[in-house]
C-alpha cells in the first residue's frame, strides 16, 4: 500500500473515532444528566432520521427536503458567484472600480443573512425569490473579496513582462491576471458555498413549507428536540460532502497549486 493511501486512511480513521466519540458523549450526558429533559439522545434522533427517510414529514420525506434546500442554494449559490466574481474582479483590477464599490460593499458586507428577512419579507414577499435572496447574501461578500484579493496579489513583474511584450491590458487582465488569481477565487467559491449552505436556515424561515430549515423550524415550534436535530445534522452532513465536492473539482481545476494539495 502507497504511502498516500496509508495517509488517507489514517485521516479517515481519525475522523471516525472523532465522529464515535462525540456521539458516545452526548449519549453519556443525554443519559445520566439533566441535559436529557431537554435534548433527545443519539438512537432517538438516528431513528427519526430513518423514518423520515422512509415516511413524509410535512409534505415529503427528508430526501425531498434536502433536495428542496439545495435547489434554493443552487440558484441562490450561482447567483452569488456570478456576481461575486465579477465584482471581485473589478475592484482588484480597477482602481476607479474600487473606490465607487469598496465603501458601500465594505458597509454591507458585515450585515448577515438572518438580518435581511425583514426587508427581504417587503421587497420580495414571502415566495421562492425571497429564499434565494437571502441565500445569495450569504454567499456573495467571499467571492468578492477573495477575487478582489486574487487580482491585487498578481506579481507586478508578471504584469510587466506581459505588457513589455506587447500585451494589450484586455490580453494582459486575460492572460496573466485571471490565470494567477484563480486560485483565490476558487478558495472564495468553497467559502461561499458553506455560506449559501448555512443560509438555509435564514431562508427557509420566510414561511417555507418544505426544506432542512422548515424541519428545524416546525421542530422548534413544537418543542421537538429529536426533529430539530433531525434537521440539524443532514445539513452538517451535506455540507460537508459539498465542501469534500468543491475540494476534489479544486484539486482537478488547481493541480499546480500548492494550495489544494
Amino acid at each position: 500500500m502507497s504511502k498516500k493511501w496509508k495517509n488517507r486512511i489514517s485521516v479517515a480513521a481519525s475522523g471516525l473515532i472523532g465522529l464515535i466519540a462525540v456521539v458516545a458523549i452526548w449519549y453519556l450526558l443525554v443519559k445520566y444528566t439533566e441535559l436529557g429533559k431537554v435534548m433527545a439522545g443519539p438512537e432517538e434522533v438516528f431513528a427519526l432520521i430513518c423514518k423520515y427517510f422512509i415516511e413524509p414529514v410535512g409534505r415529503t420525506t427528508l430526501f425531498g427536503h434536502i433536495g428542496a434546500s439545495l435547489g434554493r442554494v443552487l440558484i441562490g449559490y450561482s447567483i452569488a458567484s456570478l456576481a461575486g466574481v465579477t465584482l471581485g474582479l473589478a475592484m482588484g483590477y480597477s482602481k476607479t472600480v474600487r473606490a465607487i464599490a469598496a465603501p458601500l460593499f465594505n458597509i454591507v458586507r458585515p450585515i448577515p443573512a438572518v438580518a435581511w428577512i425583514p426587508m427581504t419579507i417587503l421587497w420580495l414577499g414571502i415566495g421562492e425569490a425571497a429564499k434565494i435572496f437571502i441565500i445569495f447574501i450569504g454567499g456573495f461578500a467571499n467571492t468578492v473579496i477573495n477575487s478582489m484579493s486574487g487580482v491585487r496579489t498578481v506579481d507586478p513583474v508578471l504584469i510587466g513582462a506581459a505588457q513589455l511584450l506587447g500585451a494589450s491590458k484586455w490580453q494582459t487582465f486575460r492572460r496573466v491576471i485571471l490565470p494567477s488569481s484563480f486560485p483565490y477565487v476558487f478558495a472564495g467559491l468553497q467559502i461561499s458555498l458553506s455560506g449559501s449552505w448555512m443560509s438555509v436556515l435564514a431562508a427557509e424561515m420566510v414561511s417555507s413549507h418544505e426544506g432542512v430549515g422548515w424541519l428545524i423550524i416546525t421542530g422548534m415550534n413544537n418543542a421537538n428536540t429529536a426533529q430539530i436535530m433531525a434537521g440539524m445534522i443532514p445539513i452538517g452532513v451535506v455540507g460537508f460532502i459539498l465542501v469534500s465536492l468543491m475540494r476534489w473539482i479544486e484539486k482537478k481545476l488547481c493541480a499546480w497549486n500548492d494550495r489544494s494539495r
